[in-house]
């Protein structure tokens, strides 16, 4: 399970509304607990795949993901998980999604389109790798 405040959810929302057509992405900065990760905030990142491929896949190189780091060790925080949009499409995790996440760690992807933000889900993916199970999200 995941806890998370709606005013994040609203940001992660409207990254994904700025950079339509293309996919956003960022960290969930905060805390795990024994039985649920707290998110207390979102990490904006600008994606860094090149301009052919942004619109259905993003990058976080890894500059940004120690910067990202350093800014939540800072702020007494963790990184908990990532965040993406995917332009017109469903928010599930594609088999390039599967193949680049690692277990633990939360991964919330919101659907967007050109005016607004739509679905918005948290997956987690199984020990082995093997797939996504979708989880739980506790608005605070």
């Amino acid at each position: 399970m995941i806890t998370i405040a709606e005013k994040q959810l609203t940001e992660i929302r409207a990254h994904g509304v700025r950079d339509y057509p293309y996919e956003c992405c960022g960290l969930l900065l905060g805390r795990y607990t024994a039985e649920r990760k707290i998110v207390s905030e979102t990490y904006p990142i600008s994606n860094a795949r090149e301009e052919s491929a942004k619109r259905n896949r993003f990058l976080i190189t890894p500059d940004e993901l120690v910067r990202g780091e350093r800014y939540a060790r800072e702020h007494d925080l963790e990184v908990v998980g990532f965040y993406h949009s995917h332009p017109d499409s469903p928010a599930v995790p594609s088999q390039y999604d599967l193949e680049h996440a690692w277990p633990t760690y939360s991964y919330i992807i919101v659907s967007t389109s050109a005016d607004a933000a739509q679905d918005l889900f948290s997956w987690e993916q199984e020990p082995d790798r093997s797939r996504f199970n979708q989880e739980e999200i506790q608005c605070q």
